[in-house]
C-alpha cells in the first residue's frame, strides 16, 4: 500500500532528489502549486484544504520545527505565460516526511494557491476569522464555499502551474540556487497529480515493483520517468541553469 501517489510527495521527493548532487548542503526549499480555476473541484477535496485554513500546522523552519496557520504567509510567484499567482501555507505529508529525508534542511515551505486572487484573498481572509475562533473550521461550510467558488469560472483559465526552488551551497562552498517548474494548460494540470498511480499500475503489472508492505511514494518513481508521462500533454516543463 502506497500514500501520496501524486504530485506530493512523489513530485516533489522526485524534483529534489534529482537536483540534489548539485548540493554539499540542500538547506531550503520553496515550493507549491497554483490550482486552475476551471478545475473539476470535488467537494472531498476542498473539504480537505479547508479543513486546515486557520488552523495551525507545523512547518521547518530556520533549523526548528515552528507552528505556522494554514493559508497565511501570503507571497506571490510569478509564471512565465501565467503572470504572478498568490500562495498561502498548506499542510501535506512533505512537511513530515522532508526534514528526515533530507537532514540538511533548514528551511522548508510549501503553499497553495488559487488562479483568481480575489478567491484567494476571500480565502485568507476566511482564515483569519477561524484563527480567531469566530469559525470553528470552513470544512463545515466547503459545499456552500464551492458554488460559490464555481460562479466565478467565467473570470478564470484551465491554466495551472507548479514550482519548486531549491537554495543551499554547492561543492565549492559557493551558494546555489535552483528552480523549477510546471505549467499546465488546457485544463490539464489534474494529469500531474494522477501520474503516479498510473505509473505505479504499469509497473506493478509487468513485475517492476519489488517493495512491499506500506509506504509513501517516495523512491518509487525518478522525475524522468514522471516528466516522460506527460509528454503527450499540454504541459511545459522549465529548468533552469545553474544559480539562475
Amino acid at each position: 500500500m502506497v500514500s501520496g501517489a501524486s504530485s506530493v510527495p512523489c513530485l516533489t521527493a522526485a524534483v529534489i532528489d534529482a537536483y540534489l548532487p548539485d548540493f554539499a548542503d540542500l538547506e531550503a526549499v520553496d515550493y507549491g502549486i497554483t490550482a486552475a480555476q476551471h478545475t473539476n473541484r470535488g467537494l472531498a477535496t476542498t473539504s480537505a484544504v479547508l479543513s486546515y485554513v486557520g488552523k495551525p500546522m507545523t512547518m521547518l523552519r530556520n533549523g526548528a520545527m515552528k507552528t505556522v496557520h494554514g493559508w497565511e504567509d501570503s507571497h506571490a510567484e510569478r509564471y512565465p505565460g501565467l503572470g504572478w499567482r498568490l500562495f498561502g501555507n498548506c499542510d501535506i505529508p512533505d512537511l513530515v516526511l522532508f526534514p528526515q529525508r533530507y537532514p540538511t534542511l533548514k528551511s522548508m515551505r510549501f503553499a497553495a494557491g488559487h488562479e483568481l486572487k480575489l478567491l484567494h484573498v476571500g480565502t485568507r481572509i476566511l482564515g483569519a476569522l477561524v484563527r480567531l475562533g469566530l469559525i470553528g473550521s470552513l470544512s463545515d461550510h466547503a459545499e456552500g464555499l464551492l458554488r460559490l467558488a464555481f460562479l466565478f469560472d467565467r473570470f478564470g483559465s484551465g491554466r495551472s502551474g507548479f514550482h519548486m526552488i531549491l537554495s543551499g551551497t554547492d561543492h565549492n562552498g559557493k551558494p546555489k540556487r535552483r528552480r523549477f517548474m510546471l505549467i499546465a494548460r488546457s485544463g490539464h494540470g489534474p494529469y500531474i497529480p494522477c501520474m503516479p498511480a498510473i505509473l505505479l499500475a504499469r509497473r506493478l503489472a509487468k513485475g517492476e515493483v519489488p517493495q512491499r508492505g506500506a509506504s509513501p511514494c517516495v523512491d518509487l518513481i525518478d522525475l524522468d520517468s514522471y516528466l516522460t508521462a506527460l509528454e503527450d500533454l499540454d504541459i511545459s516543463i522549465i529548468r533552469d541553469v545553474p544559480n539562475a
